[in-house]
């Protein structure tokens, strides 16, 4: 056998459509050695080239997913015997030349390796790639065994689907296979001693070569198992034809837990000429499913296990009782002390209501006496009916009234003493305030608006005014009481007894209501006084 046999075998591959091309020079091995050239256009995108295979050495794969046709250029060094050279061509796995010879006549010379070396060359055709796979195998008759393949995958890739697992397990009179046909998203399997493998099931693809699987552990997120190597025997679909399939070791599980198989198609991402593919984009072509393994590990007797079991539940148990012993006293104990705080704070509030001025009955008879001396008659009985109405709201022991009764309840409370004072008074209400859905504490307002009156504007006669608003703001209801009178120094705390025990209500509601927050605020001068209380929460 002559010497020039074992030369180098080159390849030109053009990609082009009508646009100015553009080169990538890369290298390729095959058994004989050689080159492979590849020109694009300009506007051809995500071209992944040279994908070489362990598992099939002589093989190159480029995908063209954006290519429109492909140019297929052979070149050989000038002392190489070209006549003994065959090349066969197919479309998707159909022929269109098989064993043809190199066409002498067409041989042009050429440096298509970019350095001094001259090649003789011929150009084997122009061939539409879209959507297509095209195969070009080149051999040598004096080795027609050592076949060169060069594919171009012109469509999409598929994503693989995983068609089906098998569990093998050794049994008395041989093994047993069992089935788990169209998994969903997550597989179940358990391992017992006599558990040997599990067999993953792909669909057929055009080209199986091309996918690779590994099993990530997802605890660890370590690759414990990685094979680019498919079988095909013992499983077939329903056209009788065999599928891939690929053996796991059950070995390679060495804890229970959830471990990722990953099937994809083995191309370098970043070996991409003109590259515009994100992750999102990558992650299309990738399946992805889980297996929840459980080892079945006889560390343990049954014994020691029933054991261990009953030690475990029992630990448990008795935490869970002292935890809800002390839970309940707990909150026995808290609902004691609420118990025993509402009840204070009725008595103290009962108290506090009991301690409105007495003197302002007996002024309020007064006042009908002297209308009824003066023979007004209506407006006695007017201001009798108000006396009467203010009497029941005072004596009454409701702990909440509405905003309406607490509005009725100091119009008539300042009606009656306009009679003494002639004083003038305004009480003015948001628009959007629900007066008949709206309570708050009885009385709340009583002892500012009479320490007011008497401390206030009791000296100003008809030049006396006092206006009282209630107002929402956000989630928080705010109650004001406005004088014009003389002032007082807000530091002294015997100022009056009305704000002392107003204080004191205020702490009281404080403890009661301890999801809201009752706040009080004074300001006091000589030209009048200001008494605003929050309700913070109330609405």
């Amino acid at each position: 056998m002559k010497k020039f046999i074992f030369t180098l075998l080159s390849f030109i591959i053009a990609l082009s459509t009508a646009n100015a091309q553009k080169g990538i020079n890369f290298n390729r091995n095959y058994a004989a050695g050689g080159n492979l050239l590849m020109n694009i256009d300009s506007s051809a995108k995500n071209v992944f080239y040279s994908i070489g295979f362990p598992n099939q050495p002589r093989t190159n794969l480029s995908y063209l997913p954006n290519v429109n046709n492909v140019s297929i250029q052979i070149n050989f060094r000038k002392h190489i015997n070209i006549q003994h050279y065959r090349y066969t061509i197919l479309v998707d796995n159909k022929p269109i030349a098989v064993n043809k010879s190199i066409n002498m006549a067409e041989l042009k010379n050429t440096n298509a390796g970019g350095d001094e070396e001259i090649f003789r060359s011929t150009t084997l055709g122009t061939f539409p790639i879209k959507g297509k796979i095209i195969t070009t195998l080149i051999y040598s008759i004096e080795k027609p065994l050592d076949i060169d393949k060069a594919v171009f995958y012109g469509k999409p890739i598929p994503k693989a689907k995983i068609k089906g697992f098998s569990k093998l397990t050794k049994v008395k009179k041989g093994y047993h296979y069992s089935w788990v046909k169209d998994p969903k998203e997550k597989t179940n399997f358990t391992f017992s001693e006599k558990d040997l493998e599990i067999t993953l099931i792909k669909d057929k693809s055009d080209i199986d070569y091309l996918y690779q699987t590994s099993i990530k552990d997802k605890q660890t997120n370590q690759i414990i198992f990685e094979s680019n190597t498919w079988n095909y025997g013992g499983v077939i679909d329903v056209d009788h034809e065999p599928l891939p399939n690929i053996n796991i070791d059950k070995n390679i599980f060495k804890k229970s837990g959830d471990y990722e198989i990953i099937i994809q198609p083995a191309i370098k991402w970043s070996n991409c000429l003109d590259c515009d593919i994100s992750p999102r984009e990558i992650e299309k072509y990738i399946t992805r499913h889980t297996l929840s393994i459980t080892l079945d590990e006889e560390s343990y007797s049954k014994k020691e296990l029933l054991i261990y079991t009953l030690i475990v539940a029992f630990a448990i148990g008795l935490v869970f009782l002292v935890i809800l012993y002390f839970t309940k006293k707990r909150n026995k104990t808290k609902l004691a002390e609420k118990e025993q705080q509402k009840n204070t704070a009725k008595l103290q509030l009962n108290s506090i209501r009991s301690q409105l001025n007495p003197h302002f009955l007996f002024n309020a008879l007064s006042g009908i006496q002297n209308l009824m001396n003066k023979n007004e008659i209506d407006n006695a009985n007017k201001y009798l009916s108000k006396f009467a109405r203010l009497t029941r709201n005072v004596l009454g022991d409701k702990e909440l009234i509405s905003l309406s009764q607490e509005k009725t309840l100091l119009d008539d409370y300042l009606q009656m003493e306009q009679l003494r004072f002639g004083f003038k008074y305004e009480i003015n209400l948001s628009e959007n305030l629900g007066l008949d859905n709206i309570e708050i504490p009885s009385m709340l307002l009583q002892p500012f608006v009479e320490n007011a009156v008497k401390h206030g504007i009791s000296q100003k006669a008809t030049d006396g005014k006092i206006m009282i608003t209630f107002v929402k703001q956000v989630n928080d209801l705010v109650l004001t009481v406005t004088d014009n009178g003389n002032g007082f120094d807000t530091k002294n705390k015997h100022s009056g007894l009305g704000l002392q025990l107003s204080n004191s209500r205020i702490k009281l509601l404080n403890s009661i209501y301890k999801e809201n927050r009752f706040t009080l605020a004074i300001q006091s001068t000589t030209k009048g006084t200001i008494i605003s209380l929050t309700l913070t929460d109330w609405l």
